[in-house]
């Protein structure tokens, strides 16, 4: 067992686990963080992917313990009821769902690909960037639209409000 500090979604979390913990078993068992889904369990389908110290990881593979000290930050920490994140909103705008399973990774995946290609994005690069998230129930074309139009409207908002 070994204890370890976070701060996850702006709240600092102290847990004490088993050194083998998934950082998505610790998210959802543990912390109740039931947003980051648990897809294929082989870091494939990117349905668990979260944000650790501002990058997109997908937390089937990474170990609890790599992330002691660092900040995490779930899809319940983009947004919330009153005002979604600007990526949630397009995701709801552009129909950007269909069963709903893939979505919280999907616009983790998303946020992160504005992070770090800015706002003006073509489909080429959303579709390749896409590439480590699965969608079994649609063709992707609206989660594509719903990335593009997130992009735009984060970059409306002034830094701090993202």
């Amino acid at each position: 067992m070994q204890t370890i500090t976070l701060n996850v979604n702006g709240a600092p979390v102290t847990a004490t686990i088993d050194v083998r913990t998934l950082l998505v078993q610790l998210l959802r068992d543990d912390l109740r963080l039931t947003g980051t889904h648990v897809g294929c369990d082989t870091s494939q389908c990117g349905a668990c992917t979260v944000h650790l110290d501002g990058l997109a990881v997908k937390a089937c593979s990474v170990l609890a313990v790599q992330a002691d000290g660092a900040e995490v930050t779930t899809v319940e920490g983009v947004g919330g009821s009153e005002h979604l994140h600007p990526m949630q909103e397009a995701f709801r705008e552009h129909h950007g769902l269909q069963c709903g399973f893939c979505t919280p990774g999907m616009i983790m995946a998303g946020i992160d690909i504005v992070r770090r290609h800015g706002a003006d994005l073509d489909e080429a690069t959303v579709r390749a960037e896409l590439e480590g998230n699965i969608c079994r129930c649609t063709g992707y074309h609206n989660i594509v639209l719903a990335i593009m139009a997130g992009a735009q409207a984060m970059a409306a908002l002034p830094a701090a409000a993202e």
